[in-house]
């Protein structure tokens, strides 16, 4: 009963919060059970009663100004002196740029949104195709949950009980990888489509675009230094980019401007307070869940299948990629940890680091994937262009984020190689 009301109230377009907390609720309504019903509202706030998760609207807000105070575009112009010149080279710049602002957002959905906005208009007026421009700055949200900082990292440090400054580390590997196969395609996919030439910079338009785009750098330079060197924590350094975007975005672009910090502040208030109701109803659910023994039988089950933690992972690859079809990455995230994490570590001695890397990308995979996939929708509606036409455009990228995904599951050393 309780699976068919989860089921009737996923697919009556119910906002997944409630979904989660009224199957909860439904559940300990017909249990009977007078301790679960008591505990029902500890168990509600107790999810989030943790400092990491105030890391999650604090990036959030750092994006926001960013994007307010032109620091985007900044980095945007400094991309182009990196990979300007090459034949479609604004694919390149689109990608490296993707990557600087993964390294400052921690939100694949923020990120495709703002980029979309940023790039698509830009590749088109140089002869790129628009399902392709949507596509490539859609595979460029990829990178954010898996190049630091990244709100699934926090979230996954938050249930895992590890340190999410650890879990930011093992990602850079695997952010690196993934950025490498994309270059890779896209030089790939230009052969065949013959991109337009791209153009260097000259030596007096590089200058300028690195002066000022130093400034916007030092952010996700603060951002990654602080965590790898210990100084700040992540929520800390998540502090500290608000702190630097608005600084940098008032006083030195001088494009942000105070009366537009009521609007910002608000933006961030909704969609953060949209993540953490989400968090605090999942883990009522997820409460429901280990209550009923469900990972204890998961778990059995799982074992009977394979002995081979490869094999394994490749079966929760499979399985989430399912899952994140139709669940908001985060909701999903919440529930399968508890359930498969403790299955992982004690019955196949995976590193809760390789677990989280590999689950987190592949969750975020469903952003990109019908018939939710949110990312898809974002991306169509800042471009106006068809989302099956992006996402025939995306399948490249996908494919190569699988393949991704293959090596981490194969290779625990690309994901634990700069942990301490």
């Amino acid at each position: 009963m309780v699976v068919a009301v989860f089921f009737v109230l996923l697919f009556a377009a119910v906002p997944i919060a409630l979904v989660l907390a009224l199957s909860a609720a439904f559940y300990i309504a017909t249990s009977g059970n007078s301790v679960l019903f008591e505990s029902y509202a500890q168990q509600l706030f107790g999810s989030i009663e943790n400092y990491g998760l105030l890391a999650i609207p604090l990036f959030m807000l750092a994006g926001e100004l960013m994007n307010e105070g032109g620091l985007t575009r900044r980095l945007i112009n400094m991309a182009r002196i990196l990979v300007g010149g090459f034949r479609g080279g604004m694919a390149y710049i689109n990608l490296v740029a993707n990557m600087m602002m993964a390294a400052i957002m921690g939100s694949a959905a923020s990120q495709i949104a703002i980029m979309s906005r940023a790039m698509v208009p830009e590749m088109e007026k140089e002869g790129y195709s628009r399902p392709y421009a949507a596509a490539i700055t859609a595979a460029g949200g990829l990178l954010s949950p898996i190049i630091p900082p990244s709100m699934l990292f926090v979230l996954f440090g938050v249930l895992a009980q590890v340190p999410i400054a650890d879990m930011f580390i093992a990602g850079i590997i695997p952010g690196l990888i993934l950025s490498g196969l994309f270059f890779l395609m896209i030089t790939l996919l230009g052969l065949v489509q013959q991109y337009p030439p791209g153009r260097w910079l000259s030596f007096a338009e590089a200058r300028q675009a690195l002066l000022f785009g130093l400034p916007a750098l030092g952010i996700p330079v603060l951002i990654i230094g602080g965590i790898l060197t210990g100084t700040v924590t992540p929520t800390e350094s998540a502090a500290l980019a608000s702190l630097g975007a608005l600084v940098v975005g008032r006083f030195v672009y001088k494009e942000l401007r105070f009366s537009q910090l009521p609007e910002v502040l608000k933006r961030t208030a909704l969609n953060s307070g949209m993540v953490i109701v989400l968090i605090s109803a999942a883990g009522v659910f997820g409460w429901v869940l280990v209550y009923e023994h469900i990972p204890q039988n998961a778990a059995a089950w799982i074992v009977q299948q394979t002995s081979d933690p490869f094999v394994f992972l490749l079966m929760v690859v499979l399985a989430l990629l399912l899952v994140g079809m139709v669940l908001d990455g985060i909701a999903a995230l919440i529930l399968v940890v508890p359930i498969l994490l403790p299955v992982a570590q004690a019955d196949f001695g995976i590193s809760p680091y390789q677990f989280g890397v590999v689950v987190c990308l592949t969750l975020v995979m469903g952003l990109l994937t019908p018939p939710v996939g949110a990312g898809l929708f974002i991306s169509s509606a800042m471009t106006g262009e068809s989302p099956m036409r992006v996402f025939r455009a995306l399948l490249p990228f996908l494919l190569m984020t699988l393949l991704t995904l293959v090596l981490l599951s194969w290779k625990a050393e690309l994901v634990l190689l700069l942990l301490p």
